[in-house]
């Protein structure tokens, strides 16, 4: 074994058991028959990855030279995550409906970016505003926003939201084994190399077969609850997620190569941040959930 493959087969191994043990905690918890302990791990869970991802974000941005108002962002992260979860579940007198909770996120936004504002003109040091503003809002937008696209999926009303969940998760990281290993071994043909070098064409086609086959199998085997799913929009989604996996995966490559940094952080074995953890589940989460709400279940 050379000393290359022995160092993708290590890399390979650390990300294995990493992704074991991080999804074994997630699931005893979320399928727990306690609610308190399956609603309250969740929204623990979530809280960490929208602060520690977010934190990472505006960390690449610094590095990049850009200005942002850090800490308004992750007060606002916070907010948005926790108020999401309390109408999702109704603990505040909601009835959790999408539209609900729709509504809540766009007023809760319009309010963060008037914040910003304010806090712009409050300011008398930055004289860079508008960056300092988008970047801040960008990373609101890209982490804990679409991050909550996960607790309407789970807590999706009249579903078995937990196992809608369970499989974009499964088939979107399904995406990242088939891309890691196809390309690993055949890759050739690079796909974007100046923005990640390591991701191919082979590897690509592998992602879409892996997950496509992940997707049928977990329909297969939990077709019972999940609510109009069927070999076709199995088949479909495999596709779809997969793809999109992959491209959430290089528009993050993009962030860290434009910061000039290899890893996002340095918090899991194997995998780097929490961003590198994210990058394909991000804009994977709302495709799932808009499926879900229009198409699976749309009267």
């Amino acid at each position: 074994m050379t000393p290359q493959s022995s160092s993708k087969a290590k890399t390979f191994f650390s990300r294995l058991v990493t992704t074991i043990v991080l999804w074994t905690i997630i699931l005893t918890a979320l399928f727990s028959s306690h609610e308190w302990v399956s609603e309250g791990v969740f929204i623990v869970i979530i809280v960490f990855l929208a602060l520690t991802g977010l934190a990472e974000f505006y960390g690449i941005a610094e590095k990049r030279g850009l200005a942002c108002f850090k800490y308004c962002g992750l007060i606002g992260a916070a907010l948005l995550t926790v108020g999401t979860f309390l109408n999702v579940t109704g603990h505040i007198g909601t009835q959790g409906s999408p539209a609900r909770v729709n509504d809540f996120e766009t007023g809760f936004i319009i309010l963060f970016v008037l914040g910003l504002c304010v806090r712009q003109l409050s300011s008398k040091t930055n004289p860079a505003g508008i960056t300092a503003i988008a970047v801040t809002l960008f990373g609101l937008m890209y982490v804990p926003w679409l991050l909550n696209f996960i607790q309407k999926i789970n807590f999706f009303p009249n579903v078995e939201g937990k196992y809608f969940l369970l499989y974009f998760v499964l088939v979107t990281k399904f995406s990242d084994m088939g891309a890691y290993l196809v390309g690993s071994l055949i890759g050739r043909h690079k796909m974007i190399p100046r923005i990640s070098p390591n991701k191919t064409w082979e590897g690509f086609g592998g992602a879409i077969f892996l997950s496509t086959a992940a997707s049928l199998g977990f329909v297969y085997l939990f077709h019972d609850h999940m609510f109009g799913m069927n070999w076709l929009h199995a088949v479909i989604l495999g596709v779809i997620l997969s793809s999109t996996a992959v491209i959430g995966d290089l528009i993050e490559s993009l962030f860290k190569r434009e910061a000039g940094v290899k890893d996002s952080g340095r918090f899991f074995p194997g995998i780097g941040g929490i961003l590198d953890l994210l990058d394909s589940l991000l804009f994977n989460a709302p495709i799932m959930y808009l499926y879900l709400r229009h198409i699976l279940t749309h009267p």
